[in-house]
C-alpha cells in the first residue's frame, strides 16, 4: 500500500509505502502500487490509543436505556416506559447512566413502579452499582442465598460478573464498536474490565481475529490471563478496584501488588477519590512501585500528592471528557478549593508524571477528539471552565493518545521507517486538525498496514 501526498511531521507532499505491517519508506514519487490512498495533503499520524475502555459494556450500551443526560425523575420514567412498551412482559430492561441528581437514591419499590411487568436493572453512572426491581431480583436469586454484595433492597455493588452469570445473557456483538472506534482513528485499545476472565478474553480474541475488533488489544484483569500465541491480545496490568466505602488494609493492598509482581505484571488501580489515592500511594510505597504501574482515572489528585506520584514513577490514565460531560455537576457538588484537583493533566505533566488519555467508555464518551478538545479548554457543556491550570496545548492533548499501550504516557509513537503501520490519516494538515479537533477529520484508519476504516 502507498499513501500519496500526505503530511508527516509538518513535511508536505510525501508518499508513505507500507509493507508487511510496517512503514517501508517515506519520500516523494514512489512507483505505482496495487493499493493506493490519496491523502490529499492531510496529516498522517500514529493511530490513537484508548488506554482505558470497557468493550463489552460499550457494546451493551446499544441495547440499553441511556439515562446519562436525563435531568429529572420524569425523564427517567419516560425513557424506561418507552423501553417497556417495546418489550414483552417479563423481558429484561437494562438502563445505564443514572445519577442521584435525577431522582435521588433509587429503591426497588421505585423501579417496580417504573416497570411493573418487566425485569429492570439500572446502573449508576460510576458503574459501581446496579439497582434491581423485584422481578429482576427474584430472577437472579432463584432461591439461592445472595452474596454479600447483593442487598435485599435490590442494590448490587460491583456485581457485574455475577449478574451476567445469573441473567445468562449472551455477550453483545462487538462489530459496531470496532467500526465506531476505527472511525475515530483508534488502532490500540486497553480493556480495563476487572472481571475479564479466560472465557471473556477468548471472545475478545475471536472478535479481533474476525476483524470485528481490528484494533490491537491489551486486556487487564484481576485474575490470571495468558496471551495467545497469535497475539490476538496482550496481557496488561493486574487491575485493583477500590471503593471508598470499603477500602482494604494497606497491607492487603500491598500484597496484591506483590502478587502481580510474581506473575510479571504491573498494577493498575481504579482510583477516583482522594482517599483512594492516599491508600494507593501508601500501598505502592510499601510494596515498591515499578515502571508500568498506573493510577486509573485520578479523579481527585490533591496538589500535595503530585510529587509522590512522580517519585513512585506512577502513570496516570485520565479522562478529560468527564470535565465536559460531568463538569457542571462537579461545579455544583465539589467545593471550589477542591475543583482544581479534578482530573488533573497539565500540572502532572509539568511535574514529570506520565499522563495518558482514555475514555472509560461506556461511562465516558468514546470519542478521543472530543476529549482532546476538553483537555485544551477544560470547558463543561454549560460553558464553565474547571481547573484552568490543567489546560494543555493541542499537541500535548494529542500526545495523550499516542503512547504505547504498555507504556501509557511514555514516548509518543512516530511515523518513521520501520515503525508499525498503525496509522490515522486526517483530511487536513495537523495544525488545522488540532485547531478544532473533530472525529469528522479522520479520513482513514490503518492497522498492521491494512485499511480498517472506511471498510
Amino acid at each position: 500500500m502507498i499513501l500519496r501526498n500526505v503530511e508527516v511531521d509538518a513535511q508536505t507532499g510525501l508518499d508513505v509505502r507500507l509493507e508487511g505491517g510496517r512503514i517501508a519508506a517515506i519520500g516523494p514519487g514512489f512507483p505505482r502500487d496495487s493499493e493506493e490512498i490519496d491523502g490529499g495533503g492531510g496529516a498522517l499520524i500514529p493511530g490513537l490509543a484508548d488506554h482505558h475502555i470497557h468493550l463489552y459494556g460499550l457494546a451493551a450500551q446499544a441495547g440499553s436505556v441511556d439515562l446519562n443526560d436525563a435531568r429529572k425523575a420524569s425523564d427517567v420514567a419516560a425513557r424506561i416506559a418507552a423501553a417497556a412498551a417495546q418489550r414483552p412482559p417479563g423481558a429484561w430492561i437494562r438502563a445505564v447512566g443514572y445519577h442521584e441528581r435525577m431522582a435521588g437514591d433509587l429503591t426497588r419499590e421505585q423501579l417496580d413502579a417504573l416497570a411493573p411487568d418487566h425485569r429492570l436493572r439500572v446502573q449508576h453512572q460510576t458503574g459501581a452499582l446496579w439497582v434491581l426491581n423485584s422481578a429482576a431480583l427474584a430472577a437472579v436469586r432463584e432461591g439461592a442465598p445472595l452474596p454479600a454484595f447483593v442487598e435485599p433492597s435490590g442494590r448490587v455493588w460491583r456485581g457485574d460478573a455475577w449478574l451476567r452469570e445469573r441473567i445468562g445473557a449472551e455477550p453483545p456483538p462487538l462489530g459496531a464498536v470496532g467500526r465506531r472506534l476505527a472511525g475515530y482513528g483508534i488502532t490500540h485499545l486497553t480493556d480495563a474490565t476487572v472481571s475479564t476472565d479466560a472465557a471473556a478474553a477468548a471472545r475478545l480474541a475471536d472478535a479481533h481475529r474476525a476483524a470485528e475488533l481490528p484494533q490491537h488489544l491489551t486486556l487487564m484483569s484481576a485474575g490470571p490471563l495468558t496471551a495467545p500465541e497469535d497475539r490476538a491480545f496482550a496481557v496488561g496490568p493486574k487491575k485493583v478496584l477500590l471503593d471508598e466505602h470499603d477500602l482494604p488494609p494497606v497491607e492487603a493492598f500491598a500484597g496484591w501488588i506483590a502478587e502481580a509482581r510474581q506473575i510479571g505484571r504491573a498494577t493498575a488501580v481504579h482510583c477516583v477519590t482522594a482517599a483512594e489515592l492516599a491508600l494507593t500511594l501508601a500501598a505502592f510505597e510499601a510494596a515498591g512501585a515499578r515502571h508500568g504501574d498506573r493510577i486509573e482515572h485520578g479523579g481527585m489528585i490533591p496538589a500535595a500528592a503530585i510529587g509522590e506520584i512522580q517519585r513512585l514513577r506512577l502513570a496516570v490514565v485520565t479522562q478529560s471528557i468527564f470535565i465536559r460531560d460531568r463538569g457542571d455537576r462537579y461545579a455544583a457538588e465539589v467545593s471550589s478549593d477542591e475543583q482544581p484537583d479534578l482530573y488533573r493533566c497539565a500540572t502532572l505533566l509539568a511535574a514529570g508524571v506520565p499522563v495518558a488519555g482514555s475514555s472509560d467508555a461506556p461511562y465516558g464518551a468514546s470519542d478521543p477528539w472530543a476529549a482532546m478538545a476538553t483537555a485544551v479548554s477544560r470547558r463543561t457543556r454549560g460553558g464553565r471552565v474547571i481547573g484552568p491550570a490543567e489546560q494543555v496545548g493541542p499537541v500535548s492533548a494529542l500526545g495523550l493518545y499516542l503512547g504505547e499501550p504498555a507504556d501509557p504516557g511514555g514516548p509518543a509513537r512516530r511515523i518513521a521507517v520501520g515503525a508499525a503501520a498503525d496509522l490515522c490519516l486526517l483530511k487536513v494538515p495537523l495544525a488545522q486538525a488540532l485547531a478544532s479537533p473533530s472525529a469528522e477529520l479522520v479520513a482513514a484508519t490503518i492497522v498492521d498496514g491494512r485499511r480498517v476504516w472506511p471498510a
